[in-house]
């Protein structure tokens, strides 16, 4: 079962719980899916039950179309957020970590045309990879941030949270105006183009930075 970790090896005490999303945050990935740029964030809930160890075997849901890789920073909550301005946000992160929000795509697409939610498609079992995360015990530089997840040894993607349409505390402080965040939600802040299908024998590796975290997952 999964549980929430720090990189450093000390429990975070805090068991899982939802896994708030954010769409289309990056206006690159919005257009190689030919997504309109939302106006405000478009957000999106998985259960805990979505969450697994990052380094577990991906299993693809068998008969349900392509499932695709999603890249994304993570952030664990730490303390109750609601109505919470920018600033008040900081105080509240407990760490750092990586994600890969998996998403069926064909499914997705259908979910779409017929107007439906996209639950089906994007909060499945095992639908959220989540590395340990970074413990926080510092205040990072929320806008200067970057990532990058190889798929098979090419780099398909990077992120730097200056690119974000919504930066992250503008982020966390706007689902907090809808949804209370409770210590051990997770938030996942949108993933940068690069996107693609995943196949059985894949490899996909991610880092934060270039030496805070370092993960690895393969698709059985």
């Amino acid at each position: 079962m999964y549980q929430h970790r720090f990189t450093c090896g000390s429990e975070t005490g805090l068991a899982p719980g939802k896994i708030v999303c954010v769409g289309r945050n990056y206006a690159a990935h919005a257009a190689e899916l030919d997504n309109a740029v939302p106006e405000e964030p478009l957000l999106f809930i998985k259960p805990a039950t979505a969450a697994v160890p990052f380094e577990a075997p991906i299993h693809l849901p068998p008969g349900r179309g392509s499932c695709h890789f999603e890249g994304e920073l993570a952030l664990l909550v730490g303390e109750t957020i609601s109505n919470a301005n920018p600033g008040d946000v900081p105080p509240a992160i407990a760490g750092l970590g990586l994600a890969l929000d998996l998403t069926l795509r064909d499914l997705q697409a259908e979910l779409k045309q017929q107007g439906h939610p996209w639950e089906k498609a994007k909060a499945f079992d095992g639908a959220c990879p989540l590395s340990p995360f970074v413990k926080l015990d510092w205040l990072p530089d929320w806008d200067g941030l970057s990532y990058s997840l190889w798929l098979n040894d090419e780099l398909r993607q990077r992120g730097k949270t200056n690119h974000m349409l919504t930066p992250i505390l503008e982020l966390v402080a706007y689902i907090s105006s809808y949804f209370t965040l409770q210590p051990g939600d997770v938030v996942l802040t949108g993933t940068p183009a690069g996107v693609g299908a995943l196949l059985s024998g894949d490899r996909l590796v991610m880092q934060l930075e270039d030496d805070w975290l370092r993960v690895e997952t393969s698709v059985a």
